[in-house]
């Protein structure tokens, strides 16, 4: 009976697995042809290993039915890592520059359609309906704007569409947008922000001719921080160089003391570098970086420290090393315990050898998770190997 019911569950398993989005296990060439072959598109999940919400998105909507069942039957769909094999070339080709992005391209490889982050069910699927419509499609929306369309919420839309991927035209579209407005509400004010990446270009000077509007909706103070943040983008952009993975030190210093003190601005470039190290997988360099960093953590969030124990969790495998991700996460607790930071303690106890920590703290974590409608079920299985 006991076998009856396992492979009963394992039947059932794989059957709910079957229902979500099915994508190819083949090169992106072999992917086109068939798309131009089957007179289809090909949606791409364009990801990153480390990018966090292209992970809910693999464990909270490609699996449901829904989903499954429409993109399935539309469009031949591809799941490519933009940082490894070919995916670094199709990463520059189609301008994917945040994670994930979601792609639509022809069978003679255009992209026509494209969006990107955390995509509810409904809106997932909306999406990909607005892709089979060549008049939806995000080719046909720039036209219609080339044409000469004003309607505040066209110009809106189509602002969010090409706002992380097409800089330059989004910055045409919101200046048209902000020609129109007299008065700017709350939602203006977050489109305008999170649209002006650099100091070049139409945006930051909509942001700076709209400071006073701004400030009447946000403290001065804020609009400063975010002007700094603003700066110091764009200097860091041309500190590094991507295709050497190296900084180009004196002139990040030189560019920040304009706006920065030189001991925050030495900081701040420790902290890139440990960053860029991490996506690079150098992680001698993070490990090195991060621990120079963090000798006092006193100014640190919970969610900060929680962080940096569970990159050091993942990553390294020196015990000194550990041992230190061990304080980080105990602290973050003391600050803010949480089911995440006891998940992330008795992880790293557990990697240690420390089985009898490793089972109290996965076992708070779980408690926490049920009474706050937390998702247990990873730590139920760290428990379960205990």
């Amino acid at each position: 009976m006991k076998k009856i019911a396992l492979l009963s569950s394992l039947f059932i398993g794989a059957l709910a697995l079957a229902q979500g989005i099915k994508f190819e296990d083949s090169n992106f060439a072999s992917i086109l042809a068939k798309a131009k072959k089957e007179n289809k598109l090909v949606f791409v999940d364009a990801y990153a290993s480390w990018c966090g919400p292209c992970k809910l998105m693999v464990k909270n909507i490609f699996p449901l039915k829904t989903v499954g069942d429409y993109y399935n039957s539309h469009f031949i769909n591809a799941k490519i890592d933009m940082e490894k094999g070919e995916g670094i070339e199709l990463a520059k080709k189609y301008n994917v520059k945040a994670f994930p992005t979601y792609l639509f391209i022809d069978g003679n490889g255009e992209a026509v359609h494209r969006t990107l982050g955390y995509v509810e069910e409904k809106d997932f699927i909306q999406f990909a309906m607005d892709a089979g419509d060549p008049g939806k499609r995000l080719t046909a929306l720039k036209q219609k704007f080339e044409n000469g369309e004003k309607n505040p919420e066209f110009l809106k839309n189509l602002a969010m569409l090409t706002m992380y991927n097409d800089t330059d035209f989004a910055g045409k579209v919101l200046t048209r947008y902000f020609q129109q407005k007299t008065t700017l509400d709350q939602e203006d004010i977050q489109m305008l922000l999170a649209g002006t990446q650099s100091t070049e270009g139409s945006m930051y000077k909509i942001f700076q001719d709209k400071k006073a509007d701004i400030i009447k909706l946000i403290p001065e103070d804020k609009y400063e921080k975010i002007n700094k943040n603003i700066k110091l983008n764009t200097v860091s952009k041309k500190a590094y160089n991507p295709d050497t993975k190296t900084w180009n030190d004196s002139y990040f210093m030189s560019e920040t003391q304009k706006f920065l003190s030189k001991e925050e601005a030495e900081k701040i470039l420790k902290r890139m570098k440990a960053n860029r190290a991490l996506k690079n997988k150098d992680i001698p360099a993070y490990e090195k970086l991060i621990l120079e960093l963090y000798q006092d953590t006193s100014a640190a969030s919970s969610e900060e420290l929680n962080s940096l124990a569970w990159n050091f969790f993942e990553n390294i495998d020196n015990k000194a090393s550990l041992a230190k991700a061990i304080t980080w996460a105990q602290e973050s607790v003391k600050k803010d315990q949480n089911y995440a930071n006891t998940d992330t303690l008795a992880n790293l106890y557990n990697k240690i050898g420390d089985k009898k920590n490793a089972k109290t703290w996965a076992e708070k974590s779980i408690e926490l998770a049920k009474s706050t409608g937390q998702d247990s079920a990873d730590t139920e299985k760290l428990l379960k190997s205990l």
